[in-house]
């Protein structure tokens, strides 16, 4: 059955300018869009669920309309611009990582912020149980924690009341027009401890060696270049911080979801313990996504003071 996507009407916060931060603290200014209302696509649907009538002749009437809005699972990526890499810092090893996959797996279009609204769909509260999810992870008071991919905030705020006043949230999303509904939300909760942060897929933006926890919504399957993403992660954990991906079960064929959008365990493993994590538990309550949790290793020594180990090591008689 042909997959279908969705439209619906999103209305963007009325504010003329948004600040952001950098990791270095620098204020980022971003004007918002001139335009309160646009159409916008639910890209991760498989199949849909009970469409509106009106949206069935909208479809089946306008052919031209749909097929502008809907994306065959397989269309691969626009080629990702190179940099100019010295041999230390080639990481693709081989594995296709700028023909749109990466270890055998093709790696989705990020989501728009076109798809705002689904973020915040009724049905999310039973699809997803996220507040089951986040009490899983037994985020504690105090604690200094990042939503990556935060999107318009749906897990941050929550994330936030569990740390309380005294812990930190950074919010990091690469589009500024979901970090401004974010900050819109954050307001209208009345919410102070989360801190929106603008990045790029090359660069996650946290300050390094300051966090606990580090969560990924449905999130790090869209990652463009996971080793580098992944570096960066690791090195704004504390050792011993933890690392979770809650991704839809590609194992499992009944979950509604474009294969590109889901992952399989081995898949995750296979591409995060690489890069210097250790799987530490997997969680599978959830109906739909595995909850995936590894960890920066506590003996974790940065890369700078092993090779001074090393040198000594060498130099010693």
């Amino acid at each position: 059955m042909p997959s279908v996507c969705y439209l619906s009407s999103l209305r963007l916060v009325p504010e003329a300018i948004v600040a952001y931060h950098d990791r270095r603290g620098e204020r980022i200014a971003v004007p918002r869009r001139s335009r309160a209302d646009e159409d916008t696509i639910m890209p991760r649907l498989a199949s849909p669920v009970r469409p509106g009538l009106a949206l069935m002749f909208l479809l089946l009437a306008s052919p031209v309309l749909a097929q502008q809005v809907q994306k065959p699972a397989n269309q691969p990526r626009p080629q990702t611009p190179t940099h100019d890499h010295d041999h230390d810092h080639d990481h693709d090893h081989g594995h296709h990582l700028h023909d749109g996959t990466y270890r055998g797996r093709v790696i989705a279009e990020v989501m728009s912020y076109l798809g705002a609204n689904w973020l915040m769909r009724p049905s999310r509260v039973q699809e997803e149980r996220p507040d089951e999810m986040l009490d899983s992870l037994k985020i504690e008071p105090g604690m200094t924690v990042a939503d990556v991919g935060a999107g318009v905030g749906y897990h941050a705020l929550k994330m936030a009341q569990r740390v309380g006043p005294e812990g930190i949230v950074y919010a990091t999303d690469v589009q500024p027009q979901m970090l401004r509904m974010l900050v819109q939300r954050a307001k209208q909760a009345k919410i102070s401890n989360v801190k929106p942060v603008l990045v790029t897929q090359d660069d996650p933006g946290l300050p390094p060696g300051e966090i606990d926890l580090i969560l990924m919504v449905d999130v790090y399957h869209e990652v463009s270049d996971p080793e580098t993403t992944l570096r960066g992660l690791r090195a704004a954990l504390k050792p011993g911080g933890r690392l979770v991906l809650v991704e839809f079960r590609a194992e499992d064929p009944n979950v509604p979801i474009k294969p590109e959008h889901k992952m399989t365990l081995a898949q995750a493993r296979a591409e995060v313990e690489p890069n210097g994590f250790r799987l530490k538990e997997v969680l599978d309550f959830l109906p739909w996504q595995h909850i995936i949790i590894f960890e920066k290793p506590e003996d974790d020594a940065p890369a700078a003071e092993t090779a001074v180990t090393e040198a000594e090591a060498t130099s010693s008689p």
